[in-house]
């Protein structure tokens, strides 16, 4: 009991002594043992270190889950140590939604064939997400977690300990110029200087090595931003390799619908009576038709596209007048030798031929022509 007493009590007077002397020294009134600009430099170093991981880590987050709901809930489950449960992503509800829509409409309509197809591809997308996000938090995520849930609470912990040995250190170097004041006026102190060397040799010992080891943990600062750059290679090789996918899988369901965009109308007017009465659609009426040309009968040896349904680019010769000029809203890749691939943003001209379905155009460009997509157009007066 007695010895417990005693450790109190010792823990008190070196827990005063401490604070009189950091308050002391932001009063200006007490002298204070600076660190070499090196050792600086690494605290700083760690610091800067620490708060650009923490934004990184916190946003990062952001990304990979916007909702905060979801985040705090992943969060709870995580320090429980429990496996967070799967969870739907939005592109695979999106999916879920248009099949369940599409079985509603009819899946043999137009309509309904293409929420299918729409939704297969929401449901592709959402699958990547979701292999995404989970390499993204593996690769990336865990390892900032771990160096500010681990490395960082030692380098955190190892800096406290070597600010309460400077302060005890700068307590005994105050204790000593007081004693050594007092023997100046009296002999009888000279005890009181001999305490006191022997306290700063004991302190100076012990600040000695504990900032040598808070100078090592610092300089692993360097390994940290090492094990971190990996990771970012890692994190944007996920992210490169899931917009691939995401990219892939549009163009082909863009593909998918520009090939079959023509079949959905036709389907649409041989279904709906109305259709058949019902003005042509906006785009393709602004664009003049080429005036009708009287079907001539079939030569040997000379083709009649016309006649026989089947375009060929080369044979095409534009109206001498009805053409515009187009530009292209979106990348287009050709599906045959009869379509003409498109770049977005690039300009072409463009116009009609009699019997064309109206959702398609003849489009040149220089030398080259084909059929292109109406969608893909802005049409310019």
């Amino acid at each position: 009991m007695d010895f417990n007493v005693k450790k109190l009590a010792s823990d008190a007077g070196v827990f005063f002594s401490r604070a009189v002397q950091f308050t002391e020294e932001k009063l200006g009134q007490a002298e204070k043992t600076e660190l070499d600009a090196h050792f600086e430099n690494l605290l700083a170093r760690a610091d800067c270190t620490k708060n650009w991981t923490e934004k990184i880590l916190r946003q990062t987050e952001v990304l990979l889950q916007p909702n905060p709901s979801a985040r705090v809930e992943e969060f709870l489950y995580e320090k429980l140590d429990r496996k967070v449960p799967s969870r739907v992503t939005n592109g695979e509800l999106l999916a879920q939604y248009m099949t369940e829509a599409a079985n509603d409409f009819g899946p043999g309509t137009p309509y309904g064939k293409t929420l299918i197809k729409v939704g297969e591809t929401q449901r592709r997308l959402g699958a990547a997400e979701r292999d995404f996000i989970h390499s993204a938090s593996i690769s990336f995520l865990t390892p900032l977690r771990n160096f500010l849930e681990g490395d960082w609470r030692t380098i955190s912990k190892e800096r406290r300990i070597l600010q309460n040995r400077r302060l005890d250190l700068d307590a005994c170097k105050a204790r000593l110029k007081k004693a050594k004041a007092a023997e100046a006026k009296a002999a009888l102190w000279s005890d009181e200087v001999e305490k006191a060397e022997h306290e700063l040799r004991l302190t100076q010992t012990e600040f000695d090595r504990q900032a040598e080891v808070t100078r090592l943990l610092l300089e692993g600062i360097n390994s940290t931003h090492v094990n971190h750059l990996r990771c970012l290679h890692e994190f944007v090789e996920s992210q490169t390799n899931y917009y691939a996918q995401c990219y892939q899988y549009m163009l082909d369901l863009q593909k998918q619908l520009g090939r079959f965009s023509g079949t959905f109308v036709g389907n649409a007017e041989s279904t709906s009576p109305a259709a058949a009465t019902s003005p042509p659609a906006v785009a393709a009426a602004t664009v003049p038709a080429v005036p009708t040309i009287p079907v001539v009968p079939t030569i040997v040896g000379v083709p009649n596209t016309v006649a026989e349904g089947v375009l060929n680019p080369n044979e095409v010769k534009p109206p001498a007048s009805g053409t515009r000029k187009a530009r292209v809203l979106y990348d287009y890749e050709a599906a045959d030798s009869s379509e003409l691939a498109l770049l977005a943003d690039e300009m072409i001209t463009v116009y009609s031929l009699p019997g064309m379905d109206p959702d398609w155009l003849i489009g040149e460009r220089g030398n080259q022509k084909g059929k292109v997509p109406v969608t893909y157009l802005e049409l310019l007066s």
